[in-house]
Order: structure tokens, then sequence, then C-alpha cells
């Protein structure tokens, strides 16, 4: 059961961003101290990415686990209230993921992922950072960890 009024989880619902957010600022910020300079939310790549390099044709897209389904993680669960709707919505949103992934790889991208939970465990985006910089064959400033 809901413990908020229709209007409250509106309007906290109206708050939650698809652009610009925290997780996505964390990786941003690790990147560009790291010497990577890059495109957000660009308009000519298809499902507009959170970060874009289309000079090597790298996409990375940061995914908030809730919303796109992170498998067998503790912040993927389905809310107990409005069932139906909710695994409609994400279902949907893993479908379009999919769909859209298809398209960028046959343009020539090569896709990264980056989970919500993996950003502030560095054991997990560690090893993630340094794929895309190898992939780059560009060195990883290791002291800026």
């Amino acid at each position: 059961m809901d413990n908020l009024s229709k209007r409250q989880r509106s309007y906290n619902m109206s708050k939650i961003r698809s652009k610009n957010t925290l997780p996505e600022m964390k990786v941003r910020k690790k990147l560009f101290a790291a010497g990577l300079r890059y495109r957000t939310h660009t308009k000519g790549i298809p499902g507009k990415p959170d970060i874009s390099i289309k000079k090597y044709k790298i996409i990375i897209d940061i995914k908030g686990c809730f919303w796109h389904r992170h498998p067998k993680c503790k912040y993927s669960s389905t809310p107990k209230s409005n069932t139906h709707y909710w695994i409609k919505k994400i279902n949907n949103n893993v479908v379009r993921d999919k769909n859209i992934q298809k398209v960028q790889k046959s343009l020539g991208y090569k896709i990264f992922e980056i989970w919500e939970c993996e950003i502030n465990d560095k054991d997990k985006l560690y090893p993630i950072l340094k794929k895309i910089f190898c992939y780059l064959n560009k060195n990883f400033n290791l002291n800026l960890y």
C-alpha cells in the first residue's frame, strides 16, 4: 500500500530526471578528470545516449537499476502497489533499450553499460572504465582513483 497521496506521489515522480542524473554526473566527472572528452545526449545518435564519442563510435549508457531492470540487483525490485502498471512500464523500458542498442550497433557503435549500483563501488566501476580506455588505446590515470 502506498503511504503517499496521489498528489504527493505524482509530485515525487515528476522530480525524477532522465538527463543529468547524479549517477550520470559522477561517471562524467571521472571520465573528464581522466582526460576523456565526450558529448552528452547527442541528438544525432538514436536513443540520445548519456555519453557518446562519435570519433571513436563509443556510447556509454548509465542505467538506473530500477528503471531498466538490472538482473540480480537489490535495487531492481517491483513495487508492491500498482504492480501490473510497473511491470508493463519497466518491461517496455527493457524492450526499448534492446531495440535502440540494435540500431546503435548497426551504425557501428561500441556500447558500454554502467549500472547505477556499480558507480559507487570502485571494484565494479574501475574495470568498466579501464575497458573503455583500453578500447580507445588510451592510458587511464590510475591516480584518479
